[in-house]
């Protein structure tokens, strides 16, 4: 293995050409050196916008390359779990993207398989590398706005396309799956622990059978909650705050914070409904997923267990089991 990450990319999506692929070739560790599609013209499309070297007209021939040493798998949700598997048996370590499958029953399976192959396998949570959510956790950590005990959460885009992957039901679309997720894992986060119960209202494109509207509670340890909507058709929103017992913590762009713009934290101690407490609290601009990138070349080239691995990744899947069981039974569901 050599000091630089040789990755190569499953598919040309969205996020990967807009997101991760720039990041990669401007990253301290990595660089991308081959990238694959089903329509090898589209691959080669791509590998020349990005200067990749190599283009493949399946992912199956990526896989099997020897001088790739890491993959990042961006494709449809349905895939997520199989091709990890299948990169896992060529002996390749995976970064995946979010959901790292359609339900925890799956991610164990994939979990089972990353245990055989021994090598790193990470959900794509760009956020967790983000200096905004690492300074929020540990403003809360130190009690600045007392102790938490609810976050609200709303993330939501407008998108009616009936040939986007996010709105095809059969292959894992839907609000709860696409951004939803992002409520849940930012919440375990803040909460440093797991929920208990869930409970959720769906309502479902009619057409497309995809959850376009999902609102959720969960219970964690101590009575705290979380409370969250999330949505496929609504307009363009991102939003978090953290209320706690002195004070509440908003982080006003969550999810999608600006490479290159600082982003703000602001911490309000609730004295007046004026903002009379108000602080804020800049952070340096940051390419979370160049740092996502450094972090997981450095997993594979050190051999040092990742920060957040699949363990967390199946603690997710099952919230996410237990709102679509809820959406269904109209109770309560259990993780």
């Amino acid at each position: 293995m050599t000091k630089t990450i040789r990755w190569g990319v499953l598919g040309c999506a969205g996020i990967a050409v807009k997101a991760v692929i720039p990041a990669i070739q401007s990253s301290r560790s990595g660089r991308v050196a081959a990238i694959a599609s089903r329509d090898l013209k589209k691959a080669e499309k791509t590998a020349a916008a990005f200067g990749i070297t190599k283009a493949y007209g399946s992912y199956e021939a990526l896989l099997a390359d020897p001088e790739i040493d890491a993959i990042y798998n961006p494709l449809p949700n349905h895939l997520h779990a199989p091709l990890t598997i299948k990169a896992l048996k060529q002996g390749k370590p995976v970064l995946c993207e979010k959901p790292i499958a359609l339900s925890a029953e799956e991610a164990m399976a994939l979990a089972a398989a990353q245990k055989a192959a021994r090598l790193p396998v990470a959900e794509a949570f760009m956020v967790r590398h983000h200096a905004q959510w690492k300074t929020a956790r540990a403003l809360v950590a130190a009690g600045r706005i007392g102790e938490v005990r609810a976050i609200q959460t709303i993330f939501s885009y407008y998108l009616d396309d009936p040939q986007n992957v996010r709105n095809q039901a059969a292959i894992g679309g839907g609000g709860l799956f696409d951004v939803g997720c992002y409520a849940i894992n930012t919440a375990r986060f803040l909460f440093d622990a797991e929920p208990l119960r869930a409970i959720a209202l769906m309502e479902r494109d009619p057409a497309f059978g995809t959850d376009r509207l999902t609102s959720g509670l969960m219970e964690f340890p101590d009575g705290w909650q979380l409370a969250f909507t999330c949505s496929t058709q609504l307009a363009l929103t991102q939003r978090v705050t953290a209320l706690g017992t002195r004070g509440r913590l908003e982080i006003p762009i969550p999810f999608n914070a600006p490479a290159d713009e600082p982003t703000v934290l602001v911490l309000d101690d609730g004295r007046d409904l004026a903002g009379g407490g108000r602080e804020e609290i800049a952070i340096e601009p940051v390419d979370q997923y160049g740092e996502q990138a450094d972090a997981f070349a450095e997993a594979v080239l050190s051999g040092i267990p990742l920060e957040t691995g699949l363990e967390d990744a199946i603690a997710n899947m099952k919230a996410i089991d237990a709102l679509f069981r809820s959406a269904v039974s109209g109770r309560w569901e259990e993780p």
